[in-house]
């Protein structure tokens, strides 16, 4: 049997005499608190969540309608149970109180059965939906990691093929994420970079170079410049990027992190003005995800140390950065990077492989 004893009341009713009755029948049952009108009950409220309100309608200042109103717009208020308290029998009273988000009505003169069984009622339906939240909560929770931890798996093939980009993957992410934050109230963003988009960009980002797996060693692991040839086929993992997350999309179905994963592994090579690779988009054609990680990945691809390079300075990789302003990176998107090159510094300097890396970023 569920004890309701730990449950809260609000009783807000401005005549004594019905005060009394309700807590004679609910005192002994619950923890009940009393305001005698709308507006101390609204003051209360700032200090606690009840579990259940019986309010009274008919009351001086703010009536049982508007305190019901107000308490459903609230976001902390808006699920408390309210129950109506009321000497109105017209239905469109009734039907005015429902609309506006009560649970039910009780009416005066108060039968203590009747109040005791609603009251009860309400309280069963609030534990079990709350309960239900948080079994979604929960699974949802569930999920999310399942996601972070699949793309994590997914990321580290790369990083096993090529164990000099280890950093590279943690850094862009963190580098995406800190660009979309930067840019969502920008009239041309702010649509597209909700919380839930930042999120996703920022769980798929370490899949942008999966499709590297797919390059043949003598090709990816080549410690000089690659031929003319063996460039093309380097161009070719953002395909079997694409292609292999595809695939992945098909079989689970529509997941925002997979979509913006496929979008990022295709397109993270285009450039603005139409010369990069493999489509040859240019401009809008781009994804914003894809547009972010230009910036994100060419950043890090030079401060990075690898077998044929040693890593730029912090203010050279910024200086290139700035001149692909329009032609390699989108312009909006460059100026909020050089708003926040510190921000990608002390990432850089948090995730470095290299205690070279470490000496250029402080040049």
């Amino acid at each position: 049997m569920t004890d309701y004893s730990q449950c809260s009341i609000l009783i807000v009713d401005d005549t004594e005499e019905n005060v009394d009755i309700l807590l004679d029948t609910l005192s002994d049952l619950y923890d009940i608190s009393v305001a005698i009108d709308g507006e101390s009950a609204l003051e209360l409220l700032q200090e606690y969540t009840p579990d259940l309100i019986l309010l009274d309608i008919m009351m001086p200042g703010i009536d049982g309608y508007e305190m019901c109103q107000r308490l459903k717009i609230e976001t902390r208020t808006a699920k408390i149970p309210v129950i109506f308290l009321t000497a109105l029998s017209e239905a469109q009273n009734e039907e005015k109180g429902l609309k506006l988000g009560a649970v039910d009505y009780i009416t005066k003169p108060f039968n203590p059965f009747l109040v005791k069984a609603r009251v009860k009622n309400h309280l069963e339906l609030k534990m079990h939906r709350d309960n239900l939240e948080m079994m979604v909560q929960q699974r949802t929770a569930e999920l999310e990691l399942t996601q972070e931890v699949t793309i994590e798996s997914m990321g580290t093939l790369a990083e096993y093929r090529d164990p000099e980009t280890g950093g590279h993957i943690q850094r862009t992410k963190h580098y995406v994420k800190l660009l979309a934050e930067k840019i969502r109230n920008h009239p041309r963003f702010s649509a597209f970079l909700t919380d839930e988009t930042i999120a996703s960009l920022y769980k798929s980002a370490p899949l942008h170079d999966i499709g590297k797996v797919g390059v043949p060693d003598h090709i990816l692991l080549k410690p000089g410049k690659l031929t003319e040839a063996e460039f093309e086929e380097m161009k070719k993992h953002t395909i079997y990027g694409r292609d292999a997350i595809s695939k992945a999309e098909q079989k689970l179905g529509n997941r925002s992190f997979l979509h913006f994963a496929l979008e990022i592994a295709e397109s993270h090579q285009e450039k603005w003005d139409g010369t990069g690779y493999p489509n040859g988009w240019a401009r809008e054609e781009i994804p914003i995800s894809g547009r972010l990680m230009a910036v994100a990945d060419v950043y890090d691809a030079l401060i990075s140390k690898r077998v044929y390079k040693a890593p730029f300075t912090h203010s050279q990789a910024v200086a290139i950065i700035k001149e692909g302003r329009g032609c390699h990176f989108d312009p909006d998107i460059v100026d909020a990077f050089l708003e926040i090159t510190e921000d990608f510094r002390r990432i850089a300097l948090q995730h470095a492989d290299f205690d070279e890396e470490r000496e250029a970023l402080l040049q």
